[in-house]
């Protein structure tokens, strides 16, 4: 069933806590909440207004694991109800390590996937530097929001076995990310934070399953990143991915009945999504807890 599960175990990650260090990206898009069910369990209430979620995604690099050192690029369908605050649901993990991709489907309940990050560095020109802050600087955050002379480019693609890669996406964004000791700039202040998620029903881990990353890393709020779709996605005249406009898109769709396909093209649908918000995370300290099963999965889940 592919070249992870050749992984007979998972000898770097010993016991939980499962400590990581790095950098990281954390994107907010505004998803709109018709795609963001279809990857959702049915037995989790959507948050939403006005048709929309908020999903996004996290793209971080660890040069220090139990894993070593690898990227991770994890899709972020929806935000779940769960009383009194809320839940990320993940809707597709990317990782370039063969044994955090073993870990994250068995133990976490992830849909996890081995991928491959090929990074190149862009040099922008003062003017088009100039053209993307502009907005910034009109409504007064110009100042406050980090944006250096290159970019970096990371091209993702899965990796189904030893000769099959597939195009998934294409992020570009600021050099400073993904390199936690890029400069000696402000870097913002020091925040303390924990990320809870549901995780499981998958083939892999049917369980539904709740853990928690406790974070500490300095934040600070940075242009978002361009994403863009598959090498292969056509085009529109206006040069817009049609993805949201194809068949294997159908309003209602049940969790569980998605083929591979459509949940993969979901998933670059929400990358593909008008961003909101993006925070650099740097000199990254992530805590993951061990999950625990949600039993029968509480009414209150789904209910007010």
């Amino acid at each position: 069933m592919g070249v992870v599960e050749a992984t007979k175990s998972s000898s770097g990650y010993a016991k939980p806590p499962w400590m990581f260090t790095g950098s990281a990206l954390y994107q907010l898009h505004l998803v709109k909440a018709e795609t963001a069910r279809a990857l959702i369990p049915k037995e989790f209430r959507l948050v939403e207004a006005f048709g929309y979620t908020l999903g996004g995604f996290f793209l971080a690099h660890y040069d220090d694991s139990p894993a070593g050192i690898f990227d991770e690029l994890v899709v972020i369908a929806g935000i779940v109800w769960n009383p009194p605050t809320s839940c990320a649901w993940a809707a597709r993990v990317l990782v370039n390590s063969h044994e955090a991709c073993f870990h994250g489907r068995k133990y976490i309940g992830l849909p996890s996937q081995v991928a491959g990050f090929s990074k190149r560095t862009i040099a922008i020109s003062e003017r088009s530097r100039n053209k993307e802050n502009s907005f910034l600087h009109k409504i007064g955050f110009g100042t406050a929001f980090h944006n250096p002379k290159d970019r970096i480019d990371v091209q993702v693609a899965e990796i189904k076995d030893s000769s099959t890669t597939t195009d998934f996406c294409c992020i570009s964004l600021p050099t400073a990310v993904l390199n936690s000791r890029s400069d000696s700039t402000w870097m913002g202040p020091i925040v303390k934070m924990s990320l809870p998620s549901y995780s499981g029903h998958t083939e892999y881990n049917p369980h539904l399953l709740k853990y928690s990353c406790q974070i500490k890393c300095r934040v600070r709020a940075v242009t978002p990143a361009k994403v863009s779709g598959p090498t292969t996605t056509p085009l529109d005249k206006h040069g817009e991915e049609l993805l949201a406009h194809q068949s294997f898109y159908s309003v209602g769709s049940e969790f569980g009945e998605l083929t591979e396909n459509d949940a993969r093209n979901r998933s670059i649908s929400v990358l593909l999504s008008k961003p909101v918000l993006a925070l650099e995370f740097n000199f990254l300290k992530m805590q993951v807890e061990p999950p625990i099963v949600v039993a029968h999965c509480s009414k209150n889940i789904v209910e007010d």
